[in-house]
């Protein structure tokens, strides 16, 4: 049984979306301490394929379904971990979505009304659930982003949401000490699925452009998708870089429309890889930190269960920067 710590031994820990990504770094690292880890996913594969990852490096771990907009989910994912556990310790809510790429006047209401419900209320609705069996001692974690401090052009409206957080954690931390701490970690550029379409665009990373994961011309043109085009990475000679399965291709404007800076382009495949491109764009990305690299799940990781431990005990309402030093004040 391999173990780095003892931080959390005879704890229960809950991390939310937490089969893949900072989610599922978050609970192995808990687990490597010694804690009894509780895992969650929408879907059962994921859940399954991840308890059988972090069960084979000797940690505890038990894995449910639970989206947590589900009210229902949400209630059985604290009453399955009381009714085996008996107590909780440690929540780490971790879930997010980001459904759009767009400004925040454009972003219709249905996106607008998933943003916050995902990424701000249902934080609230889960620790609701959670309280009465939280410990004398025990610690909630918000994942939030370094995105918080400044929204990015096109993705601003998650940003806000992010901001939220920040001062959902000032307000809880008063509400529920003394016996729970309330803390935050401001992750910068992870490369995760999830973060993907940040860290292979140069262009996201520099707020001036947007891209989406290529997507056939009939789905393009029902979902309307918004492309801002500059002079570095976007319309040349009618071609238009996007990411595609995760690798960069040039794709064939056939037909757009400009308004102002905004282009709404409709777009096929020319089958044109550009690889070293997308290095580019990443190195770029990289650039802007000061220790020159992008962050890793360890990174998210270790600075969430600091948070979490007893190492932190004097430690609550407080946000937690782990960005590279890229610049993080509102």
């Amino acid at each position: 049984m391999e173990k780095i710590g003892k931080r959390f031994e005879g704890k229960v820990a809950i991390v939310t979306a937490s089969t893949q990504g900072i989610g599922f770094g978050i609970a192995e690292r808990l687990g490597l301490e010694g804690a009894a880890v509780v895992i969650s996913s929408r879907r059962q594969s994921n859940v399954d394929e991840a308890v059988e990852k972090l069960k084979a490096r000797g940690i505890e771990a038990l894995g449910l379904v639970c989206h947590v907009s589900n009210a229902q989910q949400r209630k059985d994912l604290i009453a399955k971990t009381v009714q085996k556990y008996g107590k909780i310790d440690v929540i780490v809510s971790n879930a997010a979505a980001n459904p759009a790429v767009s400004g925040i006047l454009e972003t219709k209401e249905p996106v607008l009304d998933k943003l916050w419900e995902i990424n701000v209320k249902t934080s609230i609705l889960l620790l609701q659930d959670a309280a009465p069996h939280l410990q004398k001692g025990s610690s909630v974690v918000f994942i939030s982003s370094v995105a918080g401090y400044q929204p990015p052009q096109g993705l601003a409206m998650y940003g806000v949401t992010k901001t939220a957080l920040f001062g959902l954690t000032k307000a809880l931390a008063a509400e529920m000490a003394p016996n729970t701490r309330v803390n935050c970690v401001a992750p910068g550029f992870v490369p995760t699925n999830f973060a993907s379409f940040l860290t292979e665009n140069e262009s996201i990373g520099e707020y001036e452009s947007k891209y989406y994961r290529g997507l056939s011309l009939q789905e393009l043109n029902e979902f309307r998708f918004l492309f801002v085009l500059n002079r570095k990475v976007g319309l040349f000679n009618g071609n238009l870089n996007v990411i595609d399965d995760g690798v960069e291709r040039i794709k064939h404007v056939v037909q757009y429309e400009s308004k102002g800076e905004i282009t709404i382009a409709s777009i096929e495949s020319n089958g044109l890889d550009n690889k070293h491109d997308a290095s580019l764009k990443r190195k770029s990305l990289e650039e802007k930190t000061l220790l020159n690299r992008l962050g890793t799940t360890q990174d998210m990781a270790a600075a969430t269960a600091y948070l979490a431990s007893d190492d932190a005990a004097y430690v609550t309402g407080e946000t937690l920067v782990v960005a590279g030093g890229v610049s993080s004040r509102l």
